[in-house]
């Protein structure tokens, strides 16, 4: 997304509360009575930390990364922009690693890490399925996964939304945290870090109606879905089957 003048580029409050709470839930749920390893995230003199497994160094990504770290947790992030990698190289601690994301590297990371989230998101379409049902079973019993791109399907192939009031269930022996609108448990910050970025997008809507405001602001105009009952973004169409979009 891009500032009120699309412009400058916006980094989605969302996506940031998003990928930080799911280290926040990550690390709850590795807890022995939810069913988890019994594992404290970031270890303690003389045992070692857990480790975190990132899928995506976008924005949900590295806030998750950012998180993990602080805890003490190892983290590796997988990505298949060598651009994305490089700066997380780049602002991360050197327990911070990175590695291309590949079946193989996936495959390989599962089998030794305690938490994995799922932060592979492509905007306003469907996530990639990167972990299969089969892929399970090369987990240890008690490994956590947080998908974050629950909202877009997931990018676990064993996803399905729950809720905060019934947030997990298990597969294989994996914990599944899959909670749709994750930062509608934390309300308070959820709204003032969306407030602060949409507010000059509403005032604009509000003063010159949403046809000029469109017109006007780039940003505004690449958010168009839906006119008139009419499909106008094409992975929306694409999300649902659909061929035809209007112009």
């Amino acid at each position: 997304m891009q500032d009120a003048n699309g412009k400058l580029p916006l980094l989605t409050p969302m996506s940031e509360v998003a990928g930080r709470m799911s280290i926040q839930q990550g690390a709850k749920y590795l807890e022995k009575p939810v069913k988890g390893k019994g594992l404290l995230l970031g270890g303690v003199p003389g045992v070692s930390p857990g480790k975190v497994l990132v899928l995506g160094a976008g924005v949900v990504g590295i806030q998750a990364a950012k998180m993990a770290a602080g805890l003490g947790a190892h983290v590796t992030i997988l990505d298949i922009n060598m651009d994305r990698l490089r700066y997380v190289n780049d602002i991360m601690p050197s327990h911070v690693v990175t590695e291309f994301s590949n079946e193989y590297n996936i495959r390989k990371h599962i089998k030794t890490h305690d938490l994995i989230i799922g932060g592979v998101l492509i905007p306003g379409a469907k996530a990639p399925k990167l972990i299969t049902r089969d892929m399970l079973k090369e987990m240890d019993s008690g490994t956590v996964i947080v998908d974050v791109a629950v909202d877009q399907g997931g990018c676990i192939e064993t996803t399905k939304a729950t809720t905060h009031e019934d947030p997990i269930y298990i597969i294989e022996d994996v914990v599944h945290y899959c909670v749709a609108n994750m930062p509608g448990a934390v309300p308070h910050t959820s709204t003032v870090a969306l407030t602060n970025v949409t507010l000059p997008y509403v005032i604009s809507l509000a003063e010159k109606g949403w046809e000029m405001a469109c017109k006007e602001n780039t940003a505004l105009f690449k958010g168009l879905n839906i006119i008139k009952g009419k499909v106008v973004y094409q992975p929306i169409a694409e999300a649902f089957g659909w061929e035809e979009v209007h112009s």
